[in-house]
């Protein structure tokens, strides 16, 4: 197991660039490889989860290469695909085996997809449910709710689905069987979860569009290669905005991060909060709204987080906990439930780890209540198998009073294998 040590922080000072996105890397890899031509994509994220679904892409016979910044993929069309040799391995992530489920179940053969110890205990049935609806045949262990996941490729048809839960990775799947089913496929939701899907499916060529609370696409369509340019990873930049905002004297300049709005919820909560953010440069590149994102130390205060925003928020409430324990005030999140089955079962991880450090949080079903301090004590945590987690805790060794240990480490190479170098950046 790998332990990082981290020590109290003097003033962040620079101008940096996060890895690409990793929702959009992953959907850039399968559509260009379901696409007819050649697909470029730029900034593509080589971390170990958007890995794990170009390798999967590459075992049913997908030719990919790197050229420097770009990654070449020759697309087969919808059904070029081929049968694997051996089960598809996902590894860690839950968007490539959630997302290829509704891939595969309209293909002509049979195939396995698993992961590891992590990715077994996490749901399956959210998505094995509406694919069931549309006439596929999955099996997985506890009735279809766990991986591994046995997929013969099915004649589909369009539904109408009402989603109970805003997920973008449910609608993914949802959307990627549509393309092979025939009739329509409308997907709904509670809320509006983060788009990068619909937008890539229209900037190809499949026709669909918006619905009340959702999106539909008409099933039968061709995609067409396009050329993508991966911006940077809000999610990944949210590690060093709220690192700016806790340690004084701090500036720091993100550029060209992905802004799209069903994404930006991280914003929205910290300016509530009375963080110093600017957006400058603001652009549209593929499609995808990007800006550099400037940050200064800030005076934060407690705030309730709740509702429509969660799904906007959703991968950056650990980190968001940072925040709110060194805040004035108290921050309540509730309607997080979702954080209970991500890589760890967020709430009680956040809620243990933080603790440790001398943050006075309260476990909740839904979420949790951080009552702000002044500042942290330093200890041993532990990232529980989760990169998230393990990020957030670096972040809050940063203004702690003496040496934080992280311990698992290693997780952090899931998403962003260069945080610690750029965080070093910073520190010069």
């Amino acid at each position: 197991m790998n332990r990082i040590s981290i020590n109290k922080s003097s003033p962040l000072k620079g101008d940096i660039l996060v890895p690409g996105d990793k929702s959009i890397s992953h959907r850039a890899a399968i559509f260009a490889s379901i696409a007819e031509g050649e697909s470029k994509i730029k900034n593509f994220l080589r971390a170990e989860d958007c890995m794990s679904t170009l390798g999967a892409m590459r075992s049913m016979g997908i030719e990919t290469n790197f050229k420097g910044d770009y990654l070449s993929i020759k697309g087969a069309g919808m059904k070029g695909l081929h049968e694997p040799e051996d089960v598809i391995d996902a590894g860690n992530s839950g968007t490539t085996i959630r997302l290829l489920a509704g891939l595969l179940a309209g293909q002509d053969f049979y195939c396995v997809i698993n992961g590891d110890s992590y990715l077994r205990k996490r749901p399956m049935s959210r998505v094995v449910h509406p694919l069931t609806k549309m006439g596929a045949k999955i099996w997985g262990r506890e009735g279809g709710d766990k991986s591994p996941l046995a997929i013969l490729g099915s004649k589909l048809h369009g539904i109408d689905y009402d989603s109970p839960i805003a997920s973008a990775q449910v609608k993914s799947s949802i959307l990627l069987a549509a393309l092979s089913a025939e009739g329509k496929t409308t997907v709904r939701e509670p809320y509006k979860s983060r788009d990068h899907t619909e937008r890539m499916l229209l900037a190809m060529g499949i026709r669909g569009g918006d619905v009340d609370r959702g999106f539909y696409v008409e099933g039968g369509g061709t995609l067409r290669a396009h050329d993508i340019d991966v911006p940077g990873d809000i999610s990944s930049a949210a590690f060093f905005i709220v690192a700016a905002l806790i340690v004084e004297r701090s500036e720091v300049r993100i550029r060209h991060v992905g802004v799209n709005p069903t994404r930006t919820g991280i914003l929205d909560v910290l300016i509530q909060m009375g963080a110093n953010i600017v957006l400058e440069n603001e652009a549209e590149v593929g499609g995808e709204p990007v800006a550099d994102i400037i940050v200064k130390s800030s005076s934060l205060k407690g705030v309730e987080i709740k509702g429509d925003i969660i799904p906007r928020v959703i991968d950056e409430i650990p980190i968001l906990c940072v925040a709110a324990s060194l805040a004035n005030g108290k921050t309540v999140i509730r309607d997080a439930g979702e954080l209970r089955v991500k890589e760890s079962d967020r709430i009680r991880s956040m809620t243990s780890e933080l603790t440790k450090l001398g943050a006075s949080v309260e476990e909740l079903d839904d979420g949790m209540i951080i009552v702000g301090r002044e500042s942290l004590t330093g200890n041993v945590v532990n990232s529980l198998g989760d990169h998230r987690i393990a990020m957030s805790m670096a972040v809050s060794g940063l203004i702690a009073g003496s040496e934080t240990i992280i311990e698992g480490a290693e997780s952090i190479s899931i998403s962003f294998p260069e945080f610690f170098n750029i965080l070093s950046e910073l520190q010069r």
